[in-house]
This record gives structure tokens, sequence and C-alpha cells, in this order.
């Protein structure tokens, strides 16, 4: 028996308490049924919040509604909210007068025995220090209500600095990957003429500029930032709001005017004297009266607060739509710099092989300029330059010119063949 536990929804669309028993192990959604067929909100749409402004879990059972100790009957009360409703109408009908203060409120005047009174004041008392209960509630499913917004609004300032983080970021990278392919064009007109060219790589470089003015509108999060900086100032203010403080300090002071007056009915002797009921229905009327106003004001707040958490609620998705903009935006960036640069390094590469072919083609030229030298022109054995006729050809001197020719052949089939390597390594490069 004391292993069984109970709590107490207050529906704050209706302002009525319904209770369950719950069941050993009872799921929270077997128990959101239960409260569908009795309160008529779909599963779907409940909202439970504990006073602490914590949405209760769908992983954890029911008994997570209840908390450790015991403070009263209504110790373990959570606040159901409908979440397809951002406007609460009330105020709602103060709870219904018993028969007997009915009686009275009916004809304050009516004379009535001074024991029969006191019956009918002590449920008069009742039924005002009930109507300050009701208000009390209300106002802590305000408050839970409250909580809930800073919890989302906390959530949606973490995601919005996130955000403008990843944004920055994004700027920075643009900034410097703009300017590097804006000099690359620069540098790369300005070697055309004798360098190295490539239409192919220059169509790319130039779609990777305009690639980078696109990603740059996913850094734009003004509109953005606009919205929740106004629903942060929208937030502050019903914080600071009077109506976000308890109200009921008229309904406690009447509550005690009751009590006062109930005991001053006690004291008198039960003897055969008659009393009216004047100023018990006084206080009665005006208790009424101040929970029909602080009730107003505090479902007109409510439902400010509401608001405020659907537009929260809005704004999270397309906050990670932007995200993810970003994301996307910063990924295309760093990939075009990856790929620049490979450029680049191919080029220098291209560069560095041409610039060796020539260098070797130069020294083979400057070998074949010095060896006919001194092929033509054989020193005596003194080591003087021969008489002019003597430099006529002979047999011997014939077979050397051979041996000139055929050197001088392989030097220009290795010239041609440098050549050759060399024009082919340019035209590869007109296809990067």
């Amino acid at each position: 028996l004391y292993s069984l536990q109970i709590v107490h929804i207050l529906n704050m669309t209706s302002a009525k308490i319904v209770s369950f028993l719950l069941h050993p192990e009872e799921s929270l959604h077997s128990l959101q049924i239960r409260i569908e067929f009795e309160t008529g909100i779909s599963t779907g749409n409940q909202e439970l919040l504990l006073e602490t402004g914590i949405c209760l879990d769908p992983r954890k059972p029911a008994s997570q509604c209840v908390i450790d100790g015991v403070r009263g009957w209504d110790s373990y009360m959570v606040y159901l909210f409908d979440k397809s409703k951002t406007v609460y109408d009330g105020p709602f009908a103060s709870r219904s007068l018993s028969d007997c203060v009915n009686y009275i409120v009916q004809d304050s005047k009516i004379q009535l025995p001074i024991p029969q009174l006191r019956k009918v004041w002590a449920e008069a008392v009742h039924y005002v220090i009930g109507l300050k209960e009701d208000y009390s509630r209300l106002f802590q499913g305000q408050r839970a209500a409250m909580l809930s917004l800073l919890r989302y609004n906390a959530n949606l300032i973490k995601m919005k600095n996130n955000m403008v983080s990843a944004s920055q970021q994004l700027k920075a990278k643009l900034e410097f990957f703009q300017q590097s392919i804006r000099l690359d064009l620069e540098r790369y007109s300005d070697q055309m003429a004798y360098g190295i060219s490539s239409e192919k790589m220059l169509k790319a470089w130039k779609e990777m500029e305009e690639k980078a003015s696109q990603c740059a509108q996913a850094e734009d999060i003004g509109y953005l930032d606009e919205q929740i900086m106004a629903l942060h100032t929208e937030i502050v203010e019903l914080q600071k709001s009077p109506y976000a403080r308890r109200q009921g300090e008229v309904m406690e002071s009447l509550e005690q005017r009751a009590i006062d007056l109930y005991k001053q009915l006690k004291t008198r002797p039960p003897d055969h004297a008659y009393s009216d009921s004047t100023d018990m229905v006084k206080i009665i009327v005006q208790t009424v009266q101040s929970q029909d106003r602080v009730l107003k004001e505090l479902f007109g707040h409510l439902s400010k607060l509401l608001g405020c958490k659907q537009k929260i609620i809005d704004l999270l998705p397309k906050i990670e739509v932007a995200l993810n903009n970003i994301k996307e935006a910063d990924n295309s960036v760093m990939q075009m710099q990856g790929k620049r640069q490979r450029e680049i390094w191919h080029l220098l590469k291209i560069a560095c092989t041409q610039s060796s072919s020539r260098s070797l083609v130069s020294s083979s030229l400057e070998g074949t300029a010095s060896t006919p030298a001194a092929t033509w022109l054989p020193q005596s054995s003194s080591g003087n330059v021969p008489h002019p006729l003597s430099s006529m050809a002979t047999p011997e001197d014939g077979e050397n010119f051979v041996h000139v020719i055929e050197e001088n052949l392989t030097y220009l089939e290795l010239f041609s063949s440098i050549l050759q390597e060399a024009r082919q390594e340019q035209n590869s490069s007109m296809t990067v």
C-alpha cells in the first residue's frame, strides 16, 4: 500500500486537477494515454512540466513525476500544457460554492443562530482559502512555463553563438581565399605571354572565384541574429513584468480577514443570539473579484510566455539550416583552396621540368661548339699551329671528319629528343 504513488496533473488549459494512481513500472506514454482520456489533449500535444520547468523524459517511467519526500497531497504536481495552443483564454470560473455558503451569498442579511453560523462561516473560510490556493497552483504552473522558456532560450543562445562563430570563421577563410585567387589570377596574366598557359586551369580558377562569392551568402546570418535579439529582448521584458511575480497579496489579506472574522465568531457564547453574514459575504465577493483579476493577468502573461517559446521552437530549425549551409560553404572553400594549391604545385613542376630541359640543351650546344674546333685544328708535335697548307684533308683527316659528323648527329638527336619532351610537357599543362 505504501508503495503506491499518486500524481496530480494540473491542466493549465482548464485550471482543473486530475489525479492518477501510478502502476508499478508504468511508462510515461501509458500515463499520457490516460491523461488524453481525461483532458482531451492528445499525447502528441501534451507537454508535462515539473515545477522546475523540466519536461518529463518519454524514455523514463511515469514515476519520474514523483519527487522524493512528502510535502502534502499536492506535492507531486505536474503541469500540463497543450502544445497546439499559445493563447490561453483564462480566467476560468471560480470553484463552485457549497450549498450553505451559496445560501448566505444569496442573502447576506439573513439571520442565523451562532452555532449554525459557525459551520457556514467555516465553509466560507475554506472557500476563500481554496480560491487563494487555486491561484497559487496556477502561478506555479506559469512559473514552470517561464523556467521552461528560459531553458529553451539558453539552448537558443548556445546555438546562436555557434552559428556566429562558424559564420566568422567562414568569413575569414573566404577573405583569405578570395585575396589569394585574385593574386593568382593577376600573376598568371603577367606570365602568360612568356611562361605557361592553360585555358582550362584559368577557367577553373575563375569558376572558383565566382563560387566563393556564392559561398559568402552562407555567412549572412543577420536576419536570424535580428530575430534572436528581438526575441531575447521580449523575454527579458517578460521576466521584468510584475505579472511574472506573485500577485496574491490581496487574496492573502482577504484570507486572513476571513480567518479573523471566524475566530471572532467562535469567541461568542453559543446562546440564542442570531447574526447575519454581511462581513463574511463581502470578503467572499472581494476574493472572487481579486482572483478574476489576477488570473486574467496571469493567463495573459502565460500566453506571452508560450508565444515566445513557440518563436524559439520555430527558430531552432532555421539556425540548424544556417549552420549546415555555413559548414557546406566552409568545406567548399577548403576544397577549392586545396585544388588551387595542387594546381600551383603542378605548374611549378612543369616550370622546373622545362627549366631543366633548357639547361640540358644549353650545355649540349656548348659541347658541340668546342668539339669541331679541337678536331679541325690538330696541333703539331711541337704544340704550334701548323702551316695553313698543312690543313688540307688527308685520308687520316677524312676519318676524323666522319667521326665529328657522327658525334654532332648524336647531339642533334639528343636535342631533338629534349625538345620533344618539353613540348609534350607543355601540351599536358594545357589540359590542367
